[in-house]
């Protein structure tokens, strides 16, 4: 079954990569019909929605994505750079915070904040992140 599993994820993968949006939700919920833990399906379902305008059900997915792998950086740089298409700056803010304090160093991050005026990049560069909301 796991290889059933990820044969048919890596189906949506490259239906998604060639825009081929209708397959690839198909094959994201098949994967997730098997396994709802799947996080990457989660994240790749998240990204074929925001990218046909279904922003809600993205944020949905990509949540869930995060939820279900909190370390996975690529998850949570998906989700943050959704929060900031969508205007949700506050929402993207504390999302890169997160990323940063499992990767201090996480270039994207720090490339995102730099466009916030309110943040401070030399305290960012030193570690020093707000406090967890």
């Amino acid at each position: 079954m796991f290889a059933d599993v990820e044969r048919v994820f890596n189906e949506a993968e490259q239906h998604r990569i060639n825009g081929e949006y209708d397959q690839a939700v198909e094959k994201y919920k098949q994967v997730l019909e098997w396994d709802d833990s799947h996080a990457h399906a989660h994240l790749g379902l998240g990204l074929v929605y925001s990218f046909i305008g279904e922003f809600d059900l993205a944020l949905v997915e990509m949540e869930r994505a995060v939820e279900l792998a909190p370390q996975d950086i690529e998850c949570r740089i998906k989700l943050a750079m959704t929060y900031l298409m969508l205007g949700m700056f506050d929402e993207g803010k504390r999302e890169l915070f997160r990323i940063l304090r499992l990767d201090p160093q996480n270039v994207e991050a720090i490339k995102q904040l730099s466009y916030f005026p309110d943040v401070d990049l030399a305290a960012v560069m030193a570690g020093e992140f707000p406090p967890e909301e």
